[in-house]
């Protein structure tokens, strides 16, 4: 592993965080304060080529790896951790398509997926089953050559204005085993949603429940084979987890950046606060640890490229840390404002809110830590 980028992942970062700063960060908090998901924008980043990152060329994709994603994914983070963490919620989708659908499914929907003409949400939480995602309810019932769906998820991010939600339903008995993968188009009879959460941050992506009546779909849009569902979940969050914790290290980096900024004008006691010992110091600290967390998150992300045995402990690892991480310099960028941090106009409380849910989605950090300590224990079994 090197931990230089070579002049290709240069150029893939430089266009990322160019569309970051012109697209993303001018009005980043105005799409916070009016709950506003900018789907034109989103169309924007697939023209170029990020609503298919790591799917192949075949099908309209970018091909790329996961330590490429993780590398878009910080830049854009810089711009507004909400859309960008959007993008890799919909990749994730696009990326399970990719590897797991038939040749038919994949020619239907990864090239819109991919142009971000069709917009994608991932379906696994449910009101009772978060963390213990195993133990979801929703049921899917095979009738002739269709499936019947009844049941509702929770949390979905962009549900209402995605076109395809992949929906983990149960078809067998209670437990993973039980659970397969459906792809479920926006227009489906019995498909309707809740009304959109309010939220600490996150606000510039739609929150709801995503509700299934009595919803038919074709057998044919069964994801792989009945009870591989679970499967399918557990390695696509694997890459959604480190894209999540690259989120974390860009939003961080920008509250980093602005404070610098701030504290190189703004004066006290005859100079800038830039000049305090006590300040350079906690700079310091702060940049160490987001540099820590990047290369931490690369070191995951090369190891789920490579296939690697321990790529799930260290994608658990890496997302535990970076998240953790992400918001404490993050909130600690806020404090070096003093009280203009918590205003809206610098931008620095938005992202503060905005990464604290970095901690809890795609797998709370307690579970996180729960993947790794089977891991260490099952080691020295």
């Amino acid at each position: 592993m090197s931990f230089e980028l070579t002049e290709d992942q240069v150029a893939i970062r430089d266009m990322a965080l160019s569309f970051a700063r012109d697209e993303l960060a001018p009005n980043a908090v105005e799409w916070d304060q009016k709950k506003h998901f900018s789907v034109d924008t989103l169309r924007a980043a697939g023209e170029l080529g990020m609503g298919g990152i790591y799917v192949s060329e075949d099908h309209g994709g970018s091909a790329l790896s996961r330590f490429d994603a993780v590398v878009i994914f910080e830049a854009l983070s810089q711009g507004c951790p909400t859309i960008a963490s959007y993008i890799s919620i919909h990749n994730m989708v696009a990326g399970m398509v990719d590897n797991f659908g038939d040749d038919e499914q994949k020619a239907h929907w990864l090239p819109k997926l991919c142009r971000m003409e069709w917009l994608a949400s991932y379906c696994l939480t449910e009101a009772n089953a978060g963390s213990d995602a195993a133990a979801l309810r929703t049921r899917a019932v095979r009738d002739g050559d269709s499936y019947v769906l009844n049941g509702a998820k929770q949390f979905i991010s962009g549900a209402g204005s995605s076109d395809l939600y992949l929906v983990m339903a149960r078809t067998g008995e209670d437990g993973p085993a039980g659970i397969s993968a459906f792809l479920v188009p926006r227009d489906t009879p019995g498909l309707s949603f809740g009304a959109n959460e309010h939220k600490m941050g996150w606000n510039a992506q739609p929150t709801r429940a995503v509700i299934l009546e009595d919803a038919r779909i074709p057998a044919s849009a069964l994801l792989g084979q009945e009870g591989m569902g679970f499967k399918f979940a557990m390695k696509g969050l694997d890459g959604g987890r480190i894209n999540i914790a690259a989120c974390s290290i860009g939003g961080a980096q920008a509250a980093l950046d602005k404070a610098l900024t701030y504290m190189s004008e703004r004066k006290a006691f005859g100079q800038t606060l830039d000049r305090f010992q006590a300040l350079q110091f906690r700079i310091a600290d702060m940049a160490t640890e987001l540099e820590a967390a990047r290369t931490f998150v690369h070191r995951a992300a090369s190891a789920l490229d490579a296939k690697s045995k321990d790529a799930t402990r260290l994608c658990a690892m890496a997302k535990r840390f970076a998240t953790d991480t992400g918001f404490e310099v993050a909130n600690n960028a806020l404090q070096l404002f003093g009280g203009y941090g918590y205003l809206a106009d610098y931008g620095v409380e938005k992202i503060v809110r905005d990464l604290r849910v970095h901690q809890i989605l795609e797998g709370t950090n307690e579970i996180m830590r729960l993947i790794v300590s089977r891991s260490e224990i099952g080691r020295m079994g």
